[in-house]
């Protein structure tokens, strides 16, 4: 008789929905204080990191502190075009492809008289054989002062002759 009863209570606690007087979830958002942090000192250590994690192309311990180190330079210097750039480049390497746009883009929108955004946003493109967002971006490059830039010039020439157009080669 007991069992018959419990059955049904059990039933009808098992499909409430429940509630909480808190809300779950953790905050990662924890305050630093940039202003204690050497710049020179940073940079020298994830320069020292950068190259090395270029070449291996996988997330090791390499690639690991060059992520870190730009991240906390950029997070503290904002402004700065050369930490966008970088951390665009590394997670261009790991294949973290919307993480790499958006450092570009975000590099192109600190200074865009630059042309090393719209060089980096043409490789981008490039690597992923969208010949004609790279050509677009190579251009704007070359025309914000890689007119000398042996790779752009290249890079453009190549497209071109992709396109099939000879009389711009």
């Amino acid at each position: 008789m007991i069992r018959i009863l419990l059955i049904p209570l059990i039933l009808c606690f098992s499909l409430l929905p429940s509630y909480s007087a808190i809300k779950g979830g953790v905050n990662y958002k924890l305050p630093i204080d940039y202003t204690k942090l050497n710049q020179t000192e940073l940079e020298t250590k994830a320069d020292f990191y950068y190259k090395p994690a270029l070449n291996s192309k996988q997330l090791d311990e390499n690639m690991t502190s060059a992520l870190n180190l730009y991240s906390m330079l950029s997070n503290a210097y904002p402004e700065n075009q050369i930490y966008a750039l970088r951390l665009g480049k590394l997670y261009d390497v790991l294949g973290k492809d919307r993480y790499a746009k958006g450092q570009y883009y975000r590099a192109m929108g600190l200074d865009q008289s630059k042309p090393e955004p719209y060089y980096y946003l043409g490789n981008y493109f490039y690597k992923r054989e969208e010949y004609r967002k790279a050509l677009k971006f190579y251009l704007k490059a070359y025309d914000r002062g890689y007119s000398n830039h042996p790779q752009t010039i290249e890079k453009i020439n190549t497209i071109y002759r992709k396109f099939g157009d000879s009389k711009r080669v």
